[in-house]
């Protein structure tokens, strides 16, 4: 499915011919609804055509595109504070420019992917500083401006130190720089210390800064695919450092996360689970997301193969088949990213701000390169 149906959906309607880097507000066949460009969009394409170059196959069309893609980045990305944007135009004029700085995390992986791909010296450097941006921005109180009133209501969120853990196992394999170290032990620090919380088997969203819960909504609240996620990064930390105990808390959260996140009536993974079974904030809370599941097939193939414990492969092979039989599109290809609860397709476009070329062919991607090198030992891509 990567190859014959993922990979060739992106080429054949993302490329953008007449401005450069991707176009994906694409409908169920392909066509473009708005050229609004997001520029995680743009870096996720890059990294996934770049790291498919570099690990599958020296196709010079997955390249071309990567380099297209990032051009489109480097020259129209990067405001003159050294901040990037959230949003442009089709032809790169900068529409929104957000609090966060999640344009950077997606930046670095792309840019020391393709930099490895095409030998791209400025592309490396690009990546370094975008991955020091991100760092400064997560270690200096005030640097960015806080969602909510911090002398009211001091927050802590799992975003934060989640991408940058994953942002900088990805920077390691290219850039040799002790701040990846740092980086990635600080985040699991925090993950551990603040956000996991086995007395109410979760993984938390949002705590207080000691790790405490938070008042309200906020405070209850699990998003099952951001848990997952984070518990594969874990897991690959764990792997590298034959840490048994990481292994343990990485496993246990995955454990958790279908605990509360899998519905039992329907079957999928919910958006959103309240810790206490009351309502959420989120209206889409019991819709059925592409994104989740693939995390979850990633999550359960990586504790599978570091444990060998039966639970993990019977679990992944429920979400699986619940995956395979209601996202994949059979007529047009690629895949439906909202369900409804009882999974019918909710909204039928391929791509949007939030979805492109990204979770969906990583997960592939892991999955076959953790397949092809099981022999015996445990291993994760």
């Amino acid at each position: 499915m990567l190859f014959d149906d993922i990979i060739p959906f992106w080429l054949r309607h993302g490329r953008d011919h007449e401005f450069g880097g991707c176009l994906h507000h694409l409908d169920r066949r392909g066509d473009c609804y708005s050229g609004d460009k997001g520029i995680w969009i743009q870096c996720r394409t890059v990294w996934i055509f770049a790291r498919l170059y570099n690990t599958c196959e020296r196709n010079p069309e997955w390249l071309d595109f990567a380099r297209d893609v990032w051009n489109f980045v480097d020259r129209f990305a990067f405001d003159a504070d050294g901040r990037m944007f959230f949003l442009v135009t089709r032809d790169g004029r900068p529409l929104r420019k957000r609090r966060y700085v999640f344009s950077e995390a997606f930046a670095t992986i792309a840019g020391a992917e393709y930099a490895r791909a095409a030998g791209d010296e400025r592309a490396k450097q690009r990546a370094l500083f975008a991955f020091q941006t991100l760092w400064r921005a997560h270690q200096e109180p005030g640097l960015l401006p806080p969602k909510v009133n911090p002398s009211v209501r001091p927050i802590a969120s799992l975003a934060m130190p989640m991408i940058i853990l994953g942002t900088a196992q990805e920077l390691r394999e290219h850039v040799d720089t002790p701040l990846c170290g740092q980086a990635a032990q600080g985040c699991i620090d925090e993950i551990l210390a603040r956000f996991v919380h086995p007395e109410h088997h979760a993984l938390l969203e949002y705590v207080r800064p000691d790790g405490g819960m938070l008042e309200g909504p906020a405070g209850r609240l699990v998003n099952p695919g951001h848990s997952l996620e984070t518990a594969w990064f874990l897991l690959r930390e764990a792997v590298i450092r034959k840490d048994r105990s990481l292994v343990d808390v990485a496993c246990r959260i995955i454990e958790w996360s279908l605990e509360r996140g899998w519905d039992r009536d329907e079957g999928g993974l919910f958006a959103f689970v309240d810790l206490d079974g009351r309502p959420c904030e989120q209206l889409e809370w019991d819709m059925k997301l592409w994104w989740p599941h693939a995390e979850a097939l990633v999550a359960l193939m990586c504790a599978f193969l570091e444990t060998g414990k039966r639970q993990y492969a019977e679990w992944y092979e429920r979400v699986h088949d619940y995956t395979f039989s209601h996202f994949p599109d059979p007529e047009y290809g690629e895949w439906f990213g909202y369900l409804h609860r009882d999974g019918t397709v909710a909204n039928e476009m391929k791509g949007g701000l939030w979805k492109g070329p990204y979770h969906v062919p990583r997960a592939m991607w892991m999955l076959l390169g953790m397949l092809e090198k099981r022999d015996g030992t445990p291993s994760l891509t």
